[in-house]
């Protein structure tokens, strides 16, 4: 999908383009898309997409504290209040939630409803993904009898399947009979001219217009009996029976195993549609850096800490469940694809372009669905600023325009609100700085506490501190592995943070009262909602400690902003920085903008400034 990098004016999208991975700048400027006929599909890069952008943003959770967690325990992911769900509701739907402050995942859930299709980094570039991997091709093997290229051999299937992706393919109003002989019907117009491709793309294979698109055109129509899941792969019976063993922490396995079924099997459906999908052995997660470049990189983010429980989920998971399932089974699953090195990669591809539909209002006790591939919906790139969106409903999913789309223009879908740790932890890339609207910065919350301990001058303080925390966590404010987020324009956990702050600097007395009504005392805010523009309006007391915690927070840092600024500035020096490096600068860079505004904002003494 994306990568940082010097970003070329894009004329597709209105603001810049970053530079692919697999090839210098690219933008795709009006007129410039694909020469191909009919529905063109070239390749650009790895395709990536949102499988599930968690629906539309504006409905994912707000108002909870994020807990940064690894993105492969939890299927639903809440990265930040505004984080619309990834996975969970597949790509166009919210995919994992954004990890809000309360959840217990990292911002990027195992199943981030919408997933992104991850880079890959071009050949002698530094830092480029495990060149030892294999091809995806020598799990899956040549597609017979398919077409050479990669792209037609897609269109036709689509066509096979009643994927409608021209006009000459929704020519029938009434739908178009689909494989299995259900009929996808159209309740949209046709879908409008788009064209698969690698040209006018900002990384990977992407969709491109190839006449000028209104608001609220179709684009193209998957039946659902095109999705891959774990119910429509050749062993879905076989997966259903055995559901009760194959309970994750993730909910990602029986999944995992169709994936790893299908890609084996000869006879396979979906061949056609793996012929897309990027090579697994350059996938750029930054669970596949070496662990000591990934910390250097990465140091301060909280991106490190949330790989780390991944891996350590994965191998679980793995050992324990899906390769005993594997063994059982000898005549579905093959010894090429018992393979962790395999299952790690497949997981990260899950992560990145997977959808999760997201539930309804009435469905919110039950458990998050499933995981699913969306053929042609992961082949979109993400961009903060998308164009389109994925709708659900009985019978199909429809990717809509969501404004105008000038002819030759790229068409984005979103995963979710996220910021871009998220982004580089659960999709391999990131929006260079300050292109991400929905970037954020979190402060831990223990290190709030750290503050609040090192104000104290006395053991009696020091004890208070300890008992206003306890107290904090009593009433579900706080917790050890929880984080403040903080956006550009407001604070995505502003009940938390306030509460935080009035709670550990209020006055002694007050305290003990609010303790004896067990919290149910008077609940107003006095300062107001804690929006960006109104923390100088918080109390002293209350800015002091936010301040000492925003410069407790800059020193996990391996660099300060001053450097990064540099490198960010100086383009000779920025070029010479492996692609790794480009992407972990922008990350730390953008959440030390944010993390400096604050500072501005508090406005209490003079500080030395990380």
């Amino acid at each position: 999908m994306f990568s940082v990098g010097t970003i070329p004016a894009s004329a597709n999208t209105g603001r810049s383009a970053a530079w692919t991975p697999k090839q210098a700048p690219r933008g795709s400027g009006a007129g410039a898309g694909p020469e191909t006929p009919e529905v063109a599909a070239r390749s650009t890069g790895p395709p990536g997409g949102a499988l599930s952008d968690h629906g539309d943003p504006d409905e994912a959770p707000t108002g909870e504290w994020r807990v940064r967690g690894p993105a492969f325990s939890f299927a639903p992911h809440p990265s930040s209040a505004r984080r619309a769900m990834r996975l969970r509701p597949l790509r166009s739907l919210p995919r994992v939630p954004r990890p809000s402050p309360l959840v217990p995942t990292s911002t990027q859930s195992p199943f981030c409803a919408r997933a992104s299709r991850s880079p890959a980094v071009p050949s002698g570039l530094s830092g480029a993904g495990p060149g030892h991997c294999a091809h995806l091709s020598q799990v899956a093997g040549p597609v017979d009898g398919g077409d050479p290229d990669p792209v037609v051999g897609f269109l036709n299937w689509c066509r096979r399947v009643g994927l409608e992706l021209s006009p000459k393919v929704s020519e029938r109003a009434g739908g178009r009979r689909t494989r299995g002989g259900a009929r996808a019907a159209l309740t949209s117009p046709p879908p409008a001219q788009v064209a698969v491709s690698r040209q006018g793309t900002v990384a990977g294979y992407g969709m491109v217009a190839r006449e000028s698109v209104q608001a609220g055109e179709l684009l193209f129509v998957v039946p659902r009996a095109a999705l891959l899941s774990q119910y429509t792969c050749s062993i879905g019976g076989l997966l259903e029976r055995e559901r009760g063993a194959l309970q994750s922490q993730s909910g990602w396995v029986p999944l995992l195993l169709a994936l790893l079924h299908e890609l084996q099997a000869p006879a396979s459906r979906w061949r056609p549609y793996f012929a897309l999908w990027p090579e697994l052995g350059r996938l750029e997660h930054p669970m596949f850096w070496p662990e000591e470049q990934r910390r250097c990189l990465l140091q301060g983010t909280g991106v490190p800490e949330a790989v780390e429980k991944d891996l350590a989920n994965i191998r679980s998971e793995y050992h324990s469940i899906v390769l005993p399932f594997m063994e059982a089974h000898p005549d579905l699953f093959s010894l090429r694809v018992r393979s962790l090195e395999l299952y790690h990669q497949l997981v990260a591809l899950v992560m990145a372009y997977s959808f999760q539909e997201p539930l309804e209002e009435e469905e919110d006790e039950k458990e998050p669905n499933s995981p699913v591939m969306v053929p042609a919906a992961d082949i979109l790139n993400h961009l903060a600023n998308h164009n389109a969106n994925l709708e659900y409903s009985a019978n199909c999913l429809r990717m809509v325009a969501t404004q105008p789309i000038p002819k030759g223009h790229e068409i984005f879908n979103t995963y979710g609100q996220m910021a871009n740790w998220q982004l580089i932890h659960m999709y391999g890339f990131v929006e260079p700085y300050p292109d991400n609207t929905d970037d954020t910065a979190d402060i831990q919350m223990v290190t709030v506490r750290e503050a609040a301990l090192q104000g104290t001058k006395t053991e009696a303080e020091r004890l208070l501190a300890y008992e206003r925390w306890d107290f904090l966590c009593k009433l579900e404010m706080v917790g050890e592995e929880g984080a403040f987020v903080i956006g550009r324009e407001e604070v995505l956990t502003e009940e938390e943070l306030i509460t935080t702050l009035k709670v550990l600097c209020m006055p002694a007395e007050e305290f003990r009262e609010l303790k004896d009504q067990d919290g149910g005392g008077d609940n107003k805010r006095e300062e107001g909602s804690l929006t960006i523009t109104n923390i100088p309006k918080l109390k002293a007391s209350w800015r002091q400690l936010l301040q000492n915690s925003v410069l407790l927070t800059l020193q996990t840092y391996a660099t300060d902003l001053k450097t990064d600024q540099d490198l960010l500035s100086n383009k000779e020096v920025y070029a010479q920085l492996s692609w790794r490096e480009q992407q972990a600068l922008q990350v730390r860079y953008g959440q030390k903008m944010i993390l400096h505004q604050l500072l501005e904002l508090t406005q209490v003494g003079s500080f030395p400034v990380p």
